[in-house]
């Protein structure tokens, strides 16, 4: 068993998380009682404008957020088709690093490419570009909207192929005192709490979540070894929220979060860590100028022991990878008229952040080489973007320009004496760039919206990428200073219909292409070698089905997505020509079907099926489709509790999330839950 230090920053937010509703409190009473006024303050940022409709999105209210079959918040973005992650694994049995999530099979490799934002903050890693799925507890949220196809709006420049952005509940939709706990037949355990007061005018919320278990095996039983270690995970976060009131039409938001993240994969002592804290402030004005001003500042750290899969010794200790983010935005929405929403703004973020590993001689255990890399990225974006309605349509368009900088970038390597033997300091670059968007939606009547947009959008590479090389034994990927910016230009046509009541019916087809698209390249020559390179370009064409039929006490929701990717390759990537983009499946579909016999009841089963994958660009070692059932049940007791049983994969489909020439890593087994839940 391994024991790990919790981290001194995390240490100390939480003792500030406890005290944050302390704020309102002061402010409420230094108020004179008879100059009080009633003031509803919401906890959200400005209100969507008339153009979101225009736009492929698909938005998740909390009862289905709450109703997961695991529990886990990318279980529950799974039921928009054409989500995905790098692998087929949740965040229970992955490597921290491999969470890195897309849309529409935008990929190549396991850094995200769809901007994921909380509360109007971003949650990708500053470092690797994954997101903190464990940290992100579904019983703190309130709504999902998830937008396929490039943005230009606030924080343009890493939502590549769409944007994933999760509101937190309220106090009012949380309760004074709420929350779970949950057990499964492994014995691995699950338990939330929230406490969320209502302060005067305003609110406070405090939250907790601990995760823990002993896992499964992700390797085949023919397949195991005396090393061969149980997916073994415990993981926790605590978080705190305080809203209140400014002014009548002013509101302050302040937002901390810590967690702490630990897992074993494949082997004994194969451990990994991460590790974050975030603050937040943000003031939103809904007067007759509307803004929305924000500010926040990161930060992570990441471990990861790579163990032989010959020897079972570990052959590198990536002992620390400390990184840092901080930025902010201000929107600013001036009164042009009633048809027309004028947003104006700029954004801004800065990462940096160093890796220092020690590599080991799988046969003698002594230390070969010490290293340590790095790098700052950053980004100041300018946006504007309007919505016009003209009756039953509404047009809108809007330009975004991103000063884009990478810089500091290094990489050194000393051996076990000391001694330097590589030094590399990269030069440093900057960049503009210019992107845009534009859309129209015409409702042709109150069952019928025809829209179609078009858009592009950036994303920078990240330090990762650019200078941390990784092995996942025996391949190792080579890192690569000298990318440059993926580039990505779409288009979209879609209808949306409600032929009767309580029907819902979208169909979306669309053709992205992403140009210089960076994947890890196979070495044609040495096997088990691959390095970052950007592709000419990915291009990635299909259709996307989505469904929502309410009868009575039944309820289905369905989405279907098709997507034909497919990497263009030249020169030292010609072999990838006409190849598919790895882990990206070509059908992905699911649905849902929900009963409410009385209120508090709920029971749902969810059909979900992801096609055929491959596991590297060479498209040789093959990922198979597979077909999951999972079901959710919850029942009232009394005063407030209630009884749920969940059921993940109940008919123990074999579901392969690795596939290395043969060796093969699966996915979460039959997994029944039971548990209780308070909401008061």
């Amino acid at each position: 068993m391994v024991h790990y230090k919790r981290p001194y920053i995390s240490t100390m937010l939480f003792p500030a998380v406890l005290v944050l509703p302390v704020i309102p409190v002061a402010a409420e009473e230094a108020q004179p009682a008879d100059n009080r006024e009633t003031i509803v303050v919401t906890g959200r940022g400005l209100e969507e404008t008339p153009s979101e409709p225009a736009y492929d999105t698909v938005t998740i209210e909390r009862k289905r957020i709450m109703s997961s079959a695991s529990g886990r918040v990318e279980d529950v973005l799974s039921t928009v088709a054409g989500f995905q992650q790098f692998r087929r694994s949740d965040s229970r049995s992955s490597n921290p690093s491999a969470q890195g999530v897309t849309l529409r099979s935008l990929g190549g490799n396991a850094s995200t490419r769809a901007m994921v934002m909380l509360d109007g903050v971003p949650m990708v890693d500053p470092f690797f570009g994954y997101v903190p799925l464990p940290a992100l507890a579904p019983d703190r949220l309130q709504r999902i909207t998830v937008t396929r196809g490039g943005g230009s709006g606030p924080f343009g420049a890493g939502a590549l192929a769409g944007a994933i952005e999760l509101e937190s509940a309220d106090a009012a939709t949380l309760g004074l005192v709420s929350g779970s706990a949950a057990v499964n037949q492994r014995g691995e355990s699950e338990l939330t709490g929230n406490i969320a007061p209502q302060l005067g005018s305003g609110f406070a919320v405090l939250s907790g979540r601990w995760d823990r278990g002993e896992g499964f095996y992700t390797t085949p039983q023919d397949e195991r070894v005396p090393a061969t270690a149980r997916a073994r995970y415990d993981s926790w976060s605590v978080g705190g929220r305080v809203v209140m009131p400014l002014s009548g039409d002013v509101e302050l938001q302040a937002r901390a979060m810590a967690f702490d993240d630990h897992r074993t994969l494949r082997f004994k002592g194969a451990d990994s860590t991460s590790s974050g804290q975030d603050a937040s402030l943000r003031i939103v004005g809904r007067g007759d100028w509307q803004f929305d001003v924000l500010g926040f500042a990161q930060w992570r750290d990441f471990s990861n022991i790579v163990v032989s899969s010959t020897r079972f010794v570990p052959v590198l200790d990536q002992r620390k990878t400390p990184s840092r983010g901080i930025g902010g935005k201000i929107e600013i929405r001036p009164p042009v008229g009633p048809d027309h929403v004028l947003r104006i703004g700029a954004d801004y973020r800065r990462v940096s952040g160093t890796m220092y590993e020690d590599a080991y001689n799988a046969m003698t255990g002594a230390v070969t080489a010490r290293r340590h890399a790095g790098g700052r990225n950053s980004d100041i974006g300018l946006f504007v973007e309007d919505a016009w309605t003209l009756g039953p349509v509404v047009l809108t368009g809007g330009l975004r320009a991103d000063r884009t900088t990478i810089s500091g970038g290094h990489f050194v390597e000393r051996n076990p004496a000391g001694t330097v033997v590589v030094s590399n300091d990269f030069d440093s670059r900057s960049d503009w760039t210019v992107t845009w968007r534009a859309g129209g939606v015409y409702h042709a009547s109150s069952a019928l919206a025809l829209r179609a947009a078009a858009y592009s959008g950036i994303r920078l590479p990240t330090l990762n990428e650019l200078y941390r090389p990784f092995t996942v034994f025996p391949i190792t990927t080579k890192a690569n200073a000298g990318l440059r910016n993926e580039k990505l230009v779409g288009y979209e046509i879609g209808i949306d219909a409600t032929p009767a009541e309580g029907v819902t019916l979208s169909f979306t087809a669309f053709d992205n292409k992403v140009k210089h698209a960076i994947t890890n390249v196979s070495d044609p020559i040495v096997p088990n070698l691959r390095q970052r390179q950007n592709l000419p370009a990915i291009k990635a064409r299909g259709v996307e089905l989505g469904a929502a039929v309410v009868r009575g006490p039944f309820r289905f929701d369905g989405s279907l997505a098709w997507t034909d990717a497919e990497m263009v390759g030249r020169g030292a990537s010609a072999d990838l020509d006409g190849k598919r983009p790895a882990q990206s499946p070509r059908w992905a579909m699911n649905g849902t079907i929900t009963y409410t016999p009385a209120p508090g009841w709920t029971l749902a089963a969810t059909l979900r099926h992801i096609g055929k994958q491959y596991e590297s660009d060479l498209e040789t070692d093959v990922l198979p489709a597979a077909t999951t059932v999972d079901a959710f049940a919850e029942m009232p007791l009394v005063r407030g509790f209630s009884a749920f049983v969940r059921g993940e994969n109940l008919l123990d489909e074999t579901v392969v999330t690795r596939n290395a020439d043969g060796s093969v890593d699966l996915g979460t087994p039959r997994t029944l839950w039971i548990g209780v839940r308070l909401a008061h």
